[in-house]
C-alpha cells in the first residue's frame, strides 16, 4: 500500500502541486504516477491525493489531510527503523565492496 517510491511520489506531489510534475521529477510517466496515486487512494479509507482536472484554469493535485498524515507517519516509521537497526545496517555496509559513485 505504501513504500519508499510511493512516499516519494506523495512528497513530490506536495512540492509540485501536480501528479505529472511529480512523475517528471521522479523520471516516471504520468500514466505510472497516476496509476500509483489511484492504488494509494483505493487502499486507504480516504484519498491521499486530491486532484483537479486541467482546463482553462489548469489542473493540479495536492495531498489531503489524510495524505499528509500518512506521509508523516511513514517517514517517522522509516526513521525509527533506521535508528533501531543502525548497527545491523553498518554491519551490512561494512560487507559491501567499494563501488565509487554508485549506490
Amino acid at each position: 500500500m505504501l513504500g519508499p517510491g510511493k512516499a516519494d511520489l506523495l512528497e513530490h506531489i506536495a512540492e509540485t502541486g501536480s501528479i505529472s510534475g511529480a512523475g517528471r521529477a521522479m523520471g516516471m510517466s504520468y500514466k505510472r504516477a497516476w496509476s500509483l496515486v489511484e492504488e494509494m487512494n483505493a487502499a486507504f479509507r480516504e484519498p491521499l491525493v486530491l486532484s483537479v482536472r486541467g482546463g482553462a484554469s489548469g489542473g493540479g493535485a495536492s495531498l489531503s489531510d489524510t495524505g499528509e498524515a500518512v506521509l508523516a507517519h511513514y517517514r517517522k516509521v522509516v526513521a525509527l527503523a533506521a535508528s533501531a537497526a543502525k548497527d545491523e545496517i553498518a554491519a551490512i555496509r561494512a560487507l559491501l565492496s567499494d563501488i565509487p559513485d554508485e549506490k
